[in-house]
């Protein structure tokens, strides 16, 4: 049992050398205060700092930056492995890189940190008066903290509260880019005090990284943990402050309306403009602090991601965002990726062939994986059935197949050396929803560390999302649309995300290599800059235009709000030029088919009852309604949107 009280410390006390303390709600204790409050205080300060020095960026706006910039340098650590740690100096660097400000700014905002975190810290004097104790006994004590302060910082609150003389040293896993939670910091504390981790005893607040991750590594430990009071204060704190703070930026943009786009290319440029730079900023955010840990390459998967690789590479030219972050776009797509994984027999692709070819033959699927036309006996011919896929394949007369496959792997794998060269973490940005590719792709080459971020992140196959923690959507992570969540209304018309990033290319299928042994494919040469992703793509034409005259990331938030409300508009009750600007004709089936689906069916001639049961068959059924049921479109679309209210109450009640 997890005591909560110093019981435990007295019992190890005299085995120990070091005796070693977590700072945060152990050292100093927090007063009820959540990180989003001291937050919020620390913003509006540094607001009224920027005032006086004639500079109108607002509190709202410098809190959501500096959200951001923290959610996705976390996000991206994490999917590295959690090697590593943020530095609160990068978050308020990229914060406020993103909003145009100057970067001389970061250390008086470092400052206003400080000052903030001692009117919400207090000294927990019990537990000092027993390291001073211990200390002038011979014990040496030292402070150890996962924290994106520096040394130097910690140093500052713990003497303001403490006074000199209470630690001898302080390790921060900020500066020794290695955390509690991981292992990494107790083993910098072992190797920098020479001592042995019997004869160490850490006293902290968090169950893993204070008690289990150091006791594994046969350090003695004491738990204290916050009182259950302080936890529900802390997350009451928390809610209220960010309660406020949706509510004040609904107010600020409430009546604020954007132009009325009257084609498409208006409408990708007043609409999807901002909703593409705006998920611009997030790569940056995320790939900052990617490249921050380790040797890293960041690829666009064909095809959506060369539309990405467009816009990213202009939102970083209009903002002047610095990324020294070697990076390329890469032929892939699903079929490719499956191909990996068939090479090593996983499962996962198995998942992905019974879904894709449920009404197939065992034929349809070689055809596709190997790329040609064979001559197979009546098994192939039979209904794909995953279970048996593997043991045909294996069979003599599948070794063709499987010959056709192992060379388009290989291929690939020379590909991928050619664009990432020895880099050790890959990321891999795309459109979304699942992240097949990458489950395919980490099953298929396991020796590679492969992470993608996307626009959207949605389990609607249904699957393992044992692969989630390594795919980030970066805008959007739900399974279902949330009436509250004004993003989440993609996931009503995903089809428009894909067609709005991907040029007028086919999908990779077949890879081969030009006379210089460079490996190409049949999607032909789709390298920065040697295409236009834009060339017959109205709306991403609009969205660039839009990306081209934007000044700061200030701005890019502020439109993106209207945006997406102008947007969930456009998709859930549409009007004529809604539905001519968001049509996208016909979608490719792809996975090394040619078949083809219509996101709109075309309109029938026949009973209003068979026409109103014919709307389950379109992509987009708002879009369907509102072209064909002109008169009957408010109370449709009406019971459309309760029926989804209603899917999404369901799911959670029954999850």
């Amino acid at each position: 049992m997890l005591r909560r009280s110093l019981d435990d410390f007295y019992q190890h006390a005299d085995e120990i050398e070091l005796i070693s303390t977590d700072v945060f709600d152990t050292l100093l204790l927090r007063r009820g205060k959540s990180q989003r409050s001291r937050i919020a205080v620390g913003e509006a300060r540094f607001a009224h700092l920027l005032r006086e020095r004639g500079l109108s960026i607002g509190k709202n706006e410098l809190v959501r930056a500096r959200l951001l910039a923290q959610k996705f340098a976390y996000r991206a650590l994490n999917a590295g492995g959690g090697a590593g740690e943020v530095r609160l100096t990068d978050i308020i660097r990229n914060q406020l890189a993103l909003l145009g400000l100057p970067e001389d700014l970061a250390g008086e905002r470092l400052a206003i940190e400080l000052a903030v975190e001692k009117t919400a810290l207090t000294a927990n004097a019990a537990l000092a008066t027993l390291l001073r104790r211990y200390r002038q006994a011979g014990t040496r004590i030292v402070a150890v903290s996962d924290t994106g302060l520096s040394t130097d910082h910690l140093a500052e609150l713990i003497n303001h509260f403490h006074g000199p003389g209470l630690i001898d040293r302080i390790y921060s896993s900020a500066d020794a880019q290695a955390s509690k939670r991981y292992g990494g910091l107790f083993s910098v504390v072992l190797e920098a005090e020479a001592v042995s981790p019997s004869r160490v005893l850490h006293i902290g607040d968090d169950v893993m990284a204070d008690v289990r991750v150091p006791g594994a590594m046969g350090i003695k430990t004491v738990h204290l943990p916050r009182s259950r009071f302080d936890r529900y204060a802390s997350r009451a704190d928390g809610a209220a402050t960010e309660a406020v703070r949706q509510i004040h930026q609904r107010l600020v943009h409430h009546g604020r309306d954007i132009p009325t786009p009257n084609d498409k290319v208006s409408f990708g440029r007043e609409v999807f403009g901002p909703i593409v730079a705006e998920f611009c900023l997030f790569i940056w955010l995320y790939a900052k602090q990617a490249k921050a840990g380790g040797d890293t390459t960041l690829l666009f998967c064909a095809r959506g991601g060369i539309g990405i690789r467009e816009a990213f590479e202009r939102v970083l030219q209009a903002l002047g965002l610095p990324l020294d972050l070697k990076r390329d776009n890469i032929l892939v797509s699903r079929l490719v990726a499956a191909r990996s994984a068939v090479m090593t027999r996983s499962p996962a692709v198995l998942d992905e062939l019974g879904r894709e070819f449920q009404n197939g033959s065992f034929a349809d699927v070689a055809r596709a994986l190997g790329g040609e036309s064979y001559e197979l006996p009546e098994p192939w011919q039979q209904t794909f059935d995953p279970k048996r896929f593997f043991t045909l394949l294996d069979s003599g007369v599948g070794q063709a197949v499987l010959d056709a496959i192992r060379k388009q792997n290989d291929l690939f794998i020379r590909h991928l050396d050619q664009i990432s060269g020895q880099a050790q973490r890959i990321v891999l940005c795309d459109t979304g929803l699942y992240g097949s590719t990458q489950r395919l792709l980490a099953a298929g080459l396991p020796d590679r560390r492969f992470e993608t971020i996307q626009f959207a992140r949605c389990n609607y196959k249904g699957l393992s999302e044992d692969h989630f923690p390594m795919v980030a959507g970066l805008v959007v992570e739900q399974n279902l649309y949330n009436p509250f969540k004004v993003e989440t209304v993609i996931l009503r018309y995903w089809q428009i995300i894909e067609s709005l990033f991907e040029p007028a290319l086919p999908s990779v299928r077949q890879f081969s290599e030009d006379a210089d042994g460079v490996v190409v494919a049949n999607s032909g040469d789709i390298r920065y800059g040697k295409l236009d992703p834009a060339a017959g793509n109205p709306l991403l034409s609009g969205a660039l235009q839009y990306i081209d005259r934007i000044s700061s990331g200030a701005q890019v938030l502020r439109d993106a709000d209207c945006a997406w409300l102008r947007l969930k508009q456009a998709i859930t009750n549409p009007s004529r030029i809604d539905i001519v600007a968001l049509g996208v004709g016909t979608r490719s089936v792809d996975f090394g088919r040619s078949d083809v689906v219509h996101v709109l069916n075309r309109p029938q001639n026949a009973a209003l009852s068979k026409k109103l049961m014919s709307v389950k068959s379109h992509l987009w059924r708002e879009g369907a309604i509102a072209r064909d049921f002109p008169l009957l479109k408010p109370p449709l679309l009406a019971a459309l949107e309760m029926a989804h209210v209603l899917r999404g109450v369901s799911a959670r009640l029954y999850r």
